[in-house]
């Protein structure tokens, strides 16, 4: 039995070895990526590798975060009218969608449709140069790889996914103002001036602020992961299927404690407000 136990307890001493060895390896990724930014901030070298980037983060992800949000506010209006006209609160429709919209789900189906879809590329792009030697090549040069590759593609992710966020907002509004107003024939006037009494600037300016954290972390995330994936194809491989699995997780994470965070400071300063 003891020597069961102690089998046992070798690969999970040293999974918990692995996973502490991980985590300081990326804090000091991040840390050199967050120097590098204060350092680049300004030269123009920056601008140059910047502006690619942001029109891969933003405008090509543009279309799939509008399509995403406009059909999570249809979907949760669709769920919820029902039950809302059951009791004879549906012109409290605007309210309930737009507030679960702009609190919650813009920003978190933002960071998440952009961690699909551009940290996956990111980790390729990056996984496939350090495969090739290209990384190593740039370090040879005397040229430092966090700034030059590392530093452009998180700035853009940091920058342009509030952005994007805004724009999930917007069309999660509209698709709920489409199914209930539209479709399914709420007034409105008493719509709007219930979305209006409900959703204040505090709201909007949470869900961007917790999407300047997700889009740091999922830019992070992605470029540590392809600075350290392993040899060959099915290396990139797995390094793009991590990447976008921990940058799932760190922002469901990051979700918690910001709402939990958030959550407090807004009562603090405005009280408890309920929009039924």
């Amino acid at each position: 039995m003891a020597n069961g136990q102690s089998a046992t307890s070798i690969p999970l001493a040293a999974g918990l070895r692995q996973s502490m060895s991980d985590l300081g390896e990326f804090s000091v990724f991040s840390w050199n990526a967050a120097v590098g930014t204060i350092r680049e901030l300004g030269k123009p070298r920056l601008w140059r590798l910047l502006m690619p980037e942001m029109m891969e983060v933003g405008y090509r992800s543009l279309p799939v975060i509008l399509i995403t949000g406009a059909f999570v506010g249809m979907v949760l209006a669709v769920q919820a009218i029902e039950q809302f006209r059951a009791v004879g609160l549906e012109e409290r429709m605007g309210a309930v969608v737009n507030i679960s919209v702009v609190r919650e789900l813009g920003p978190v189906l933002a960071g998440i449709m952009l961690a699909g879809r551009v940290g996956g590329a990111l980790t390729a792009e990056l996984g496939t140069m350090k495969v090739t030697e290209q990384i190593d090549a740039l370090r040879s040069m005397g040229v430092d790889p966090v700034r030059y590759l590392v530093v452009p593609r998180v700035l853009a992710c940091f920058l342009l996914t509030p952005i994007l966020t805004l724009y999930a907002n917007l069309t999660g509004s509209m698709g709920g103002w489409f199914i209930s107003v539209i479709q399914r024939g709420v007034d409105n006037g008493p719509y709007w001036e219930f979305t209006r009494s409900a959703v204040d600037n505090f709201d909007v300016l949470s869900g961007v602020l917790k999407a300047f954290f997700f889009g740091a972390a999922l830019g992070l995330i992605s470029c540590y992961k392809g600075f350290n994936c392993r040899p060959g194809a099915e290396g990139v491989g797995r390094a793009c299927t991590e990447a976008f699995v921990t940058s799932f997780m760190a922002i469901l994470t990051l979700d918690y404690f910001l709402a939990e965070a958030l959550q407090t400071i807004s009562i603090r300063l405005y009280g408890f407000r309920t929009f039924l």
